[in-house]
C-alpha cells in the first residue's frame, strides 16, 4: 500500500511539471506585456496554442527522414524527464534516487543534440545556422554547468539532488562565495539553454539572430506542439533546480506526511511565480546582444564556475 501511494505521488509530480509549463511561458509574456503598457495574452494562452497545434496537420518537407519525424517525441520525452526528476515539493519520492545532477544534465545534453540533427535534416540553410549556433553555445553553457553542479556537490557532499536539498536546507551551509557564484553560472546558463534573451529572442523570426526558432522552423502540428511543449518543460526545470538547490525552504522532507505536501505545493508556485515575473522583468530590461558576443557571456559563467569550484578545493585543503 506503501508502494502504490508513494508511485501515486511521483505520478502526480510528473503530471504537475506538464501541467505548469504552459502557464509558467505564459506569466513570463504577460509580465513583459505589462511591463512594456501592453494588456497581453492570457496566461492560459500557451495551453490553446498547444490544443490547436495538436488539432493541425502536419506538413513534412519531402526529403525529411525518420529522425525529423521522431526527434520532437525524443526531445518532449528526454525534457519532461529530466524536468520530472528534479524535486519540486517534496523530496525522498519514489524515483528520487535517480535524480542527479549529472544524469540531468545528460539528458538535457541529448535532448539538444538530437533537436539541431533535426534542424539539420531538411537542409535548409535556417535549421544549418541555428544548429551550428545552438552547438557553439551549448560548447560553453554544458561545461558552466557541471562546473556550478560540482560546486554545489561539493559543498553538499553528494549529487544526488534530494541529499543536496535537504543538506542546503540546514543551518550548516551558511554564506558561502562558491554558492553565490554558482548561482551566478547557474543563471547565466539558464538564460542561454532556454533561449532567452539576452542570448536569443524566443518571439523573434530574423535570420540573423535566430538560434532555437531557427531548428524548428520546418516543424508545424502536433510535432510543433511537442517541441512547444518541451521548451516550457525546460524553462520550468532550470527555476525549480535552482529554487530546490539555493532556495530549499518549504520542500517536505522524507519524515514529513502527506499532509504537508499541500503547503509544501503552495511554496513551490510561489517560487515558479517569483521567477517567471523575475524572468520577465529581466528580458524587458536589458537588450539582446550579438551572436558573436555571446561566448564572452557564457565565458564569465564558465569563469565563475570554475572560481567556485577552486575556492571550495582551496577552502578544504587549508
Amino acid at each position: 500500500m506503501e508502494l502504490i501511494a508513494n508511485l501515486l505521488v511521483q505520478g502526480a509530480q510528473m503530471a504537475l511539471v506538464v501541467a505548469l509549463a504552459p502557464a509558467l511561458m505564459g506569466l513570463v509574456r504577460k509580465v513583459k506585456a505589462r511591463m512594456l503598457r501592453r494588456r497581453g495574452a492570457s496566461i492560459f494562452q500557451p495551453y490553446r496554442d498547444i490544443l490547436r497545434l495538436m488539432r493541425k496537420e502536419v506538413v513534412l518537407a519531402e526529403n525529411a527522414s525518420w529522425l525529423f519525424r521522431v526527434v520532437p517525441y525524443m526531445v518532449f520525452a528526454a525534457t519532461w524527464v529530466a524536468a520530472a526528476l528534479v524535486p519540486t515539493f517534496a523530496v525522498g519520492l519514489q524515483f528520487n534516487w535517480t535524480a542527479d545532477l549529472i544524469a540531468i544534465v545528460a539528458l538535457l545534453g541529448s535532448a539538444r543534440f538530437f533537436l539541431a540533427l533535426a534542424g539539420m535534416d531538411v537542409g535548409t540553410a535556417f535549421g544549418g545556422i541555428g544548429a551550428s549556433r545552438e552547438m557553439m553555445i551549448a560548447s560553453m553553457a554544458e561545461p558552466a554547468m557541471l562546473l556550478a553542479v560540482f560546486s554545489v556537490s561539493l559543498v553538499a557532499g553528494s549529487t544526488q539532488l534530494s541529499t543536496v536539498a535537504a543538506y542546503m536546507a540546514t543551518e550548516d551551509v551558511g554564506l558561502r562565495v562558491s554558492l553565490g557564484l554558482a548561482l551566478v553560472a547557474l543563471v547565466i546558463v539558464a538564460l542561454a539553454e532556454n533561449a532567452r534573451i539576452p542570448v536569443d529572442n524566443p518571439t523573434t523570426h530574423l535570420e540573423l539572430t535566430m538560434v532555437h526558432e531557427a531548428m524548428v522552423l520546418e516543424y508545424s502540428g502536433r510535432h510543433l506542439a511537442m517541441i512547444e511543449i518541451a521548451a516550457a518543460l525546460k524553462l520550468l526545470l532550470y527555476i525549480s533546480l535552482i529554487g530546490c538547490i539555493f532556495v530549499p525552504w518549504g520542500i517536505a522532507g522524507e519524515a514529513a506526511g502527506v499532509m504537508s505536501y499541500p503547503l509544501a505545493l503552495g511554496f513551490y508556485l510561489g517560487k515558479l511565480a517569483v521567477g517567471g515575473v523575475a524572468l520577465g522583468v529581466f528580458e524587458v530590461s536589458i537588450a539582446k546582444m550579438r551572436v558573436f558576443r555571446v561566448p564572452d557571456f557564457l565565458g564569465a559563467a564558465l569563469m565563475l564556475g570554475l572560481l567556485g569550484t577552486l575556492l571550495l578545493f582551496v577552502s578544504r585543503s587549508l
